[in-house]
């Protein structure tokens, strides 16, 4: 039995960690969410190779238990938007100047090689973005809509 148990937390660890994924709570009319998710669409996505985004619009009012709940999570009394959660840190609003505390939530988990690579694509994006981005054009499925949870 211990030998499974064992076996079993073996696997846990083998094959590396991932970037932190990203959950954004956002409403369609503020600009700062719109700020927030250009600069994750833009930049994050194509820096961190195994990062996915899950985007969840709380103006549908089936999303609203989730948002509540990542609110609790957080320990935020407000609910102001956006609300990002990237592995275990959470933050609420968006500024530019947030984009180094973004990046490092992200990598919180990565290895000294996966975050060599990030660090590899972010050089690249700055010599030349627009052929990087068409490059890598795959990388636009790592953002989804959330579906909202429907109550019966």
């Amino acid at each position: 039995m211990k030998r499974l148990l064992f076996a079993l937390m073996g696997l846990a660890f083998v094959g590396g960690a991932n970037a932190a994924d990203i959950t954004i709570f956002y409403s369609p009319t503020c600009p700062h969410c719109h700020h927030a998710r250009d600069f994750i669409g833009s930049s994050l996505i194509y820096e961190y190779n195994d990062l996915k985004v899950s985007e969840i619009n709380i103006m549908n009012m089936d999303n609203r238990q989730a948002f509540v709940d990542a609110l609790f999570k957080c320990g935020y009394q407000k609910g102001g938007v956006p609300v990002l959660v990237i592995g275990e840190k959470c933050f609420q609003g968006y500024a530019d100047a947030m984009q180094n505390d973004l990046r490092a939530a992200v990598e919180a988990d990565l290895t000294d090689e996966q975050k060599a690579s990030a660090a590899a694509n972010k050089a690249e994006m700055a010599k030349d973005k627009d052929a990087f981005v068409a490059a890598h054009a795959d990388r636009k499925n790592a953002i989804s809509e959330k579906e909202p949870v429907k109550k019966n």
